[in-house]
């Protein structure tokens, strides 16, 4: 196998893509205890880590069409989950915002999502933690620099 430093960008770019999968599908194990869909709590996670959003704005962000956001947005809302707030400003916008048992839901599913990698990361030597920490610092800039 070529250095690290020969090898091409599709290269990288390729195992990074397989890499990627096999993580989030092992994630996704963790989400079916949460008692959620996975549209449901993607849905959620925009609500609680992005503040108060109108349901157009939610709907961009998960990329579905607003009659099915309504459809996700009612579930959880019939769940306790989710509130709806008029907008203060004009009084005809509606917010939706996580409730506490949303956001403890949440929570409590995100760490049981990211524990177990954390156990893993744990094992890694002082080296491999610090460059595992720098790559993961810039494959979050190739991300937000990817969304402008």
């Amino acid at each position: 196998m070529a250095k690290d430093s020969q090898r091409t960008s599709l290269e990288i770019a390729q195992e990074l893509h397989s890499a990627a999968i096999h993580l989030l599908r092992r994630l996704r194990n963790e989400d079916e205890s949460s008692g959620l869909s996975a549209p449901r709590l993607s849905a959620l996670s925009v609500i609680v880590f992005g503040g108060p959003v109108s349901l157009r704005d939610l709907a961009k962000a998960e990329k579905v069409k607003p009659p099915t956001m309504t459809r996700i947005v009612h579930a959880l809302e019939a769940q306790g989950l989710v509130r709806k707030q008029q907008n203060a400003a004009d009084g005809r916008g509606i917010f939706l915002s996580a409730t506490t048992a949303g956001k403890k839901l949440l929570l409590e599913s995100k760490n049981r999502r990211v524990r177990p990698l954390a156990d893993q990361i744990d094992a890694l030597t002082a080296s491999q933690r610090d460059s595992l920490a720098q790559a993961a610092r810039l494959l979050t800039a190739l991300v937000h620099d990817q969304e402008r």
